[in-house]
């Protein structure tokens, strides 16, 4: 949405109002919160393999009626509420990608690279959607200089279309993955004991919660509405030259995903994450305190822009869903992945739907110092409730998770297919051997 809300703006000035805006962005991030914690539940209830290619097939959907959206007799008010549910089911959809995908990249990389499984995690999870951005900004600029500027609904519609694509590539591998050994071997999917899931993990998952909440809360607001911040410091508020300023920002952000993904073994996940919250806080303050004197040099402010935005990729960007993967056992890895996922996209509207009130009540540095002082609380969470999982294999934490359910009683079928067997005292028992 973030060339979107520049386009929406101009076609329609107004109906697109302040509300109306973030109602069709909250929309993506009220389902992307539905489907991280279903989905979630999805992948360790049912499978792996179903949650991926469910969440493909709403994305799919979600797209192509984004795509397609009208209003009644051309009502521009009946468009913007036809994308937002439009928006609300690919958000199911991309809400659900977070725990699915992200289960399966970190067991698979645990079986296939174990020493250096968290860049290999964070090259194929958080880079790949950090690529997003000026990914998408490229087809825009491509689009609008096919299309011209006289044709702006063309151009938001031929954006959205081409968004339908990548889902549909990836969908045929899917329909062919197979599930992971450690999730084979380890899946719990009936008689989940929670109450012995949160007794044991409560402290990881205010880290992982917390932590997700400020970055979220930072980050998503950042996005979305940044073509608006770059347009409003823009002479004229150029719609190119805006979008040409938007993909330098997403450029200059892209380096902090490699940093992450070198410091992530050498310093620890929670180290890193922290040095990341400690870059929200001093970028922070520099672009809050200085606004008036940055904005006007407008290469100077996109540059400091972006580097918030880069040390935002290498700490909390990548370590915040390798921690969130690496500190749950396999049975529930998944729900407490999208349960972390969950909190962090409802930080997320949040931050969305308190961005416009900061910007008009309290000034646009406001919303840049606020970043600041998330960057302080990030740190805290992360170093009394992240843990460091650098260098464990993540089947060292399922043995020790089944023991601590049969030492508090606990039993039940564990693993699925050839794998499955029956946890009893202390032991999994093949199925038919007790």
């Amino acid at each position: 949405m973030t060339m979107s809300n520049v386009i929406f703006k101009q076609l329609y000035p107004k109906f697109y109002t302040s509300t109306v805006s973030t109602r069709v962005s909250n929309s993506l991030l009220v389902g992307a919160v539905l489907g991280q914690v279903f989905v979630g539940l999805i992948c360790d209830r049912v499978g792996r393999k179903v949650a991926l290619v469910s969440t493909t097939l709403l994305i799919v959907i979600g797209a192509t009626l984004g795509t397609a959206a009208h209003g009644a007799h051309g009502s521009a008010q009946g468009l913007f509420w036809f994308l937002t549910i439009a928006r609300g089911i690919t958000g199911v959809g991309v809400g659900g990608e977070y725990p699915a995908a992200s289960t399966s990249a970190i067991e698979a990389a645990n079986e296939t690279a174990q020493k250096n499984r968290g860049p290999v995690f964070i090259m194929v999870t958080n880079f790949v959607l950090s690529v997003g951005g000026p990914l998408a900004v490229s087809v825009f600029l491509i689009v609008l200089s096919a299309a011209g500027e006289n044709h702006l609904e063309t151009v938001w519609r031929v954006c959205f279309g081409i968004g339908i694509l990548l889902p549909l590539t990836v969908f045929f591998f899917r329909l062919r993955m197979l599930s992971s050994k450690l999730y084979r071997k380890g899946a719990i999917k009936r008689r989940v004991p929670y109450g012995l899931v949160f007794k044991r993990y409560w402290r990881e998952l205010i880290g992982t919660c917390g932590a997700w909440f400020l970055y979220d809360f930072v980050t998503l607001p950042n996005s979305v509405f940044s073509g608006t911040i770059i347009s409003s410091v823009i002479p004229n508020g150029n719609i190119k030259a805006t979008a040409e300023w938007q993909l330098l920002l997403g450029i200059i952000a892209l380096p902090g995903n490699f940093v992450g993904a070198y410091l992530c073994n050498r310093l620890g996940r929670r180290n890193t994450m922290m040095l990341g919250f400690s870059g929200y806080l001093l970028s922070g303050l520099i672009i809050g305190v200085a606004y008036d004197q940055i904005t006007k040099i407008i290469p100077l402010f996109v540059i400091f822009y972006g580097l918030m935005q880069s040390v935002g990729n290498m700490g909390p960007g990548d370590m915040i869903g390798l921690t969130s993967s690496e500190s749950y056992a396999t049975p529930i890895r998944g729900t407490c992945y999208g349960l972390s996922a969950a909190i962090g996209k409802t930080g997320a509207a949040v931050g969305t739907q308190a961005f416009t009130p900061i910007q008009n009540n309290l000034g646009k540095r406001w919303t840049f110092i606020i970043t600041a002082i998330c960057g302080i609380s990030g740190v805290l969470i992360t170093y009394f409730c992240v843990p460091d999982m650098t260098g464990v294999d993540l089947a060292d934490e399922d043995a020790k998770f089944m023991k601590y359910l049969a030492d508090n009683g606990w039993e039940g079928e564990v693993g699925e297919d050839d794998e499955k067997g029956i946890l009893v005292d202390h032991d999994v028992a093949e199925v038919g051997s007790v």
